[in-house]
């Protein structure tokens, strides 16, 4: 049986064990669950689950900070008097192959402040995307290399 969707059983186990179902009791429960899970984890074999609970609590915590940055350089764009902003489209090389990274790293981008996905080549090996102010093209796609596409890849890999 798939141990995130024990681990999400043990949850709603502990949200009926207390008597209150709310969103807090669940997030509790869901926590006692992999704790659970993950001491009793000698008894049922190796698992990659708590790998992977770590990456994307990781990867989360990474989207939130450059969301934050991206939100904080388009705000000074916005509002410095001299607005001198550089657009541009960006040719971006993909190391990612399958549709559910190539989709996943496109929409992280387009929700990031500045940069919005514009196209995937029909071999699916270069991505278009159109930045509101760059200066160093190839800073650019080192920095999507190196956080975004490198996360993506590890998470879903």
């Amino acid at each position: 049986m798939n141990v995130l969707f024990i681990n999400l059983l043990l949850a709603l186990v502990w949200t009926f064990l207390t008597g209150s179902f709310t969103p807090n009791t669940l997030i509790e429960g869901f926590i006692v669950g992999y704790l659970v899970l993950w001491l009793a984890s000698p008894l049922y074999g190796p698992s990659t689950y708590f790998k992977k609970f770590r990456q994307t609590i990781s990867f989360l915590f990474f989207f939130l900070r450059e969301l934050v940055s991206a939100t904080l350089k388009v705000a000074y764009v916005v509002i410095k008097p001299d607005m001198d902003v550089h657009p541009g489209i960006v040719a971006i090389p993909l190391t990612v192959t399958t549709n559910t990274e190539i989709t996943l790293l496109a929409n992280l981008i387009t929700l990031t402040p500045g940069t919005l996905t514009l196209d995937i080549s029909s071999d699916r090996r270069v991505m278009y995307v159109h930045v509101m102010n760059v200066t160093d093209v190839e800073a650019f796609r080192q920095e999507i290399r190196q956080g975004f596409e490198r996360r993506v890849g590890e998470l879903l890999r």
